[in-house]
């Protein structure tokens, strides 16, 4: 006997809701980029398969984040310099509330805003960290928890773009990624760092509920110059019945005891002195972590690097390198999902299909985009959904034999930035079967 419809469909949602994951932090559920989440559109626009669209302050490279029926987002405020915590309702995109958090200056450069680090939740708080070294937590209805500015303790970020890392809420502690100058100095006009204030790079690991350091543990590195800063947030892992942290950045990747932040193992360095000198870049991609391989990518069409998570001691040699020319990225951090590595070539424009293990390039692809890519790509429901400086949405179908261009989304207003401040940064997140897009002056909800 066929249940009632109403009694079918009260029962398919239930199951649905039951089988939605959230997306707590800018890389998803499981920290890799990808999610679960089933059921979601290849095509759409500002019009179609849009459940609704909020105004947001500004612009800024921040991914929302979602637990249950809330999104949460930073955003400068230009017109009073005050740099907020942002609460929407997942369902209807109404704002529930906003929060300041700091004031008094939102930009350092020309190519982002202090409100770039994503904000992290539990489901229990959300923690906003800006540029300017200035946190707080709310619970979930908006109620300050702590507040603290880092500079006090710790000194002032010394990075000489503006510090873009995210926390990271993980095994009840609350991380903190630090890789910076070891000295102070002036960019565009603007002090880095903290006069008398150790500037060695760290992690810091913080109690969530009261917001007081736990430990903090200071990451050397042979790298000198700009090669000293990390845009990268930690990615965590389970491996062999531990809690993993992994650390990219310092022209190395370090594998760390999550729970102490010691380290025990780290790959030799990927910059190698050349014609008597080193190259001296930052790093901005994340580590990306499956089937018990972490990847990273070396800066400025550098190769790809694999190293695998059984590994023990110092200057690890890689498990495979990539062909530089073939498989890299500058910028955007790679996904993991269902037994690959997707790896968009924030240059060129292109995205690769890799083997964890061997590092073959199962297939290669073009994706057409007149401008260039500085989000990460998500990967669900089968498919690649990545954004580039106009607000494009690309969607690539994952696996299979080749590339599969299925189809270009225009969800930006128009303009067509190129690189600066204004250009779409901000990777997509999946949750409660929806896609959340933040382009120039919207954050989307879009979903079948």
């Amino acid at each position: 006997m066929k249940p009632p419809a109403f009694l079918a469909l009260a029962l398919s949602l239930a199951a649905s809701f039951a089988q939605a994951e959230n997306w707590p932090n800018w890389r998803g559920p499981h920290q890799d980029g990808a999610s679960t989440e089933k059921n979601l559109p290849a095509k759409f626009s500002p019009t179609e398969k849009v459940k609704w669209a909020a105004d947001v302050p500004s612009i800024s490279a921040s991914v929302p984040v979602v637990w249950g029926d809330k999104v949460f987002l930073t955003a400068p405020i230009q017109d009073k310099q005050q740099l907020v915590g942002l609460c929407y309702d997942a369902k209807t995109g109404k704002e529930l509330w906003r929060k300041v958090v700091s004031e008094g200056g939102l930009q350092w450069d020309n190519k982002s805003n202090l409100a770039s680090p994503s904000p992290v939740t539990d489901g229990e708080r959300v923690v906003f960290l800006f540029a300017d070294a200035v946190a707080a937590s709310f619970d979930l209805e908006g109620n300050l928890q702590w507040k603290r500015d880092f500079k006090e303790s710790h000194g002032a970020f010394a990075t000489q773009w503006t510090y873009g890392s995210s926390p990271v809420l993980d095994s009840g502690k609350l991380y903190i990624q630090v890789l910076q100058r070891n000295e102070t100095f002036e960019f565009q006009g603007f002090p880095k760092g903290t006069p008398g204030k150790d500037m060695s790079s760290y992690i810091l690991a913080v109690d969530p509920a009261t917001g007081k350091d736990l430990w903090k543990h200071i990451r050397p590195t042979e790298a000198q110059v700009e090669s000293l800063e990390s845009f990268s947030t930690p990615v965590f892992c389970d491996h062999n019945g531990k809690r993993v942290m992994l650390i990219s950045g310092g022209d190395t990747l370090s594998l760390h005891d999550a729970a102490t932040g010691d380290e025990y193992a780290r790959l030799a360095t990927w910059n190698l002195p050349g014609d008597g000198y080193n190259k001296f870049y930052r790093l901005v991609p994340s580590p990306v972590v499956g089937d018990g391989v972490a990847l990273v990518c070396a800066p400025k069409k550098s190769s790809v690097y694999a190293m695998s998570l059984d590994s023990k001691g110092k200057d690890v040699q890689p498990l495979w390198v990539s062909d530089s020319k073939v498989v890299s990225s500058d910028v955007s951090t790679p996904a993991f999902y269902e037994g690959s590595f997707y790896v968009l070539d924030s240059d060129r424009r292109t995205v690769s299909r890799v083997e964890p293990k061997t590092g073959k390039v199962l297939w290669i692809g073009e994706t057409g985009s007149k401008a260039k890519f500085e989000g990460s790509p998500t990967v669900v429901d089968g498919k690649i959904y990545m954004i580039n400086f106009w607000g494009d949405v690309y969607v690539v179908k994952a696996g299979g034999d080749s590339f599969e261009l299925l189809s270009v989304n225009s969800m930006g207003n128009g303009s067509k930035p190129n690189g600066d401040a204004a250009s779409c940064r901000s990777s997509i997140a999946a949750a409660n079967g929806c896609l959340f897009i933040r382009t120039q002056e919207k954050l989307y909800c879009v979903g079948e």
